[in-house]
């Protein structure tokens, strides 16, 4: 093991240990952290310079990777070496000057209400896979949470009687989520008929489960949420988290408040949780663009005056 990766190897354990960090977000650290190890071939970090270090940005640039990319690379470099540098391993950090690139804040994708009634309708209510493929996703659509939590729900953190859900969310956060009645009766047709027939007769702890009698994995649901977005006529624009982002914007629309989404979405930041405040009005501005007679009359002169101007 070269002296690099004997750091790394410290770095993630406090991620885990300190951090909480997700199995998904030490993945994603380990990653970055393997590209700069095969950069500097495996030299003592105390030796890494901010010289070696914007060559190295250089190169995956030159590898035509994306600067939303680079700049979660960056985050994960100077987390690297301010732990290095707190532990007292190096005098400085000398990832603190990289200039992170301007990334443009892009709109969470969601779905239309009459493309989310196709897709929820879409798995066959005649097959347990079908019945409790659309428990998962009335769920999904219902309550906002993760594809990750979604998978890793026990049978004892829902409580159908008080029609709420305990999730367990990034750094191991528990939060009690709200779930609507339409979920609640897909989830027990599901658990009363179907989850028994999926497991023949072995245990499991978990709520939704494979024909196998296995958790349901992130590559299972990411497959089977495929296969039905075909069958709705939904080809593109549809992943699990589309589907969260589908239930905050509207919830949003539907007039819940920020903070109550905040809390629904387990999002530690408020500031993560206006980005749908944007996706809002974005979408009423192209309503009254659309809709309002003098907004078009107002485009329509302002392109003749310009015109009679230039004449």
């Amino acid at each position: 093991m070269t002296p690099f990766e004997i750091r790394m190897k410290s770095y993630l354990h406090f991620c885990m240990v300190e951090k909480g960090l997700s199995a998904n977000s030490l993945a994603s650290y380990r990653l970055d952290l393997e590209r700069l190890a095969k950069f500097t071939r495996g030299a003592e970090p105390s030796s890494v310079t901010l010289e070696i270090l914007r060559s190295h940005l250089d190169a995956l640039r030159g590898e035509k990777m994306s600067n939303r990319s680079i700049a979660r690379h960056i985050a994960t470099i100077r987390g690297f070496f301010q732990f290095l540098n707190d532990e007292g391993c190096m005098m400085a950090n000398p990832a603190e000057l990289l200039a992170a690139p301007k990334v443009g804040a892009s709109l969470p994708k969601y779905l239309s209400e009459q493309r989310v009634d196709r897709l929820l309708t879409a798995p066959k209510p005649d097959s347990s896979t079908g019945v409790r493929d659309r428990a998962m996703l009335d769920l999904l659509y219902a309550t906002g949470v993760r594809v990750s939590e979604l998978i890793s729900l026990r049978m004892a953190d829902l409580d159908s009687a008080a029609g709420t859900l305990r999730v367990t969310g990034k750094g191991a956060k528990q939060r009690i989520v709200p779930v609507g009645r339409q979920a609640l009766r897909s989830v027990d047709d599901y658990v009363n008929g179907e989850r028994p027939a999926l497991l023949k007769g072995r245990p499991s702890p978990y709520l939704f489960v494979t024909a196998r009698g296995n958790c349901m994995t992130r590559q299972g649901f990411w497959k089977l949420l495929r296969v039905h977005g075909k069958s709705a006529g939904i080809f593109q624009n549809l992943s699990p988290h589309v589907l969260r982002h589908t239930f905050a914007t509207h919830l949003l629309e539907g007039g819940a408040d920020l903070r109550s989404l905040q809390t629904m979405l387990g999002h530690s930041d408020i500031g993560t949780t206006q980005i749908y405040t944007h996706v809002l009005k974005s979408r009423l501005e192209q309503t009254v663009t659309q809709h309002h007679p003098r907004a078009s009359r107002g485009r329509q002169s302002l392109s003749g005056q310009k015109a009679t101007e230039q004449g």
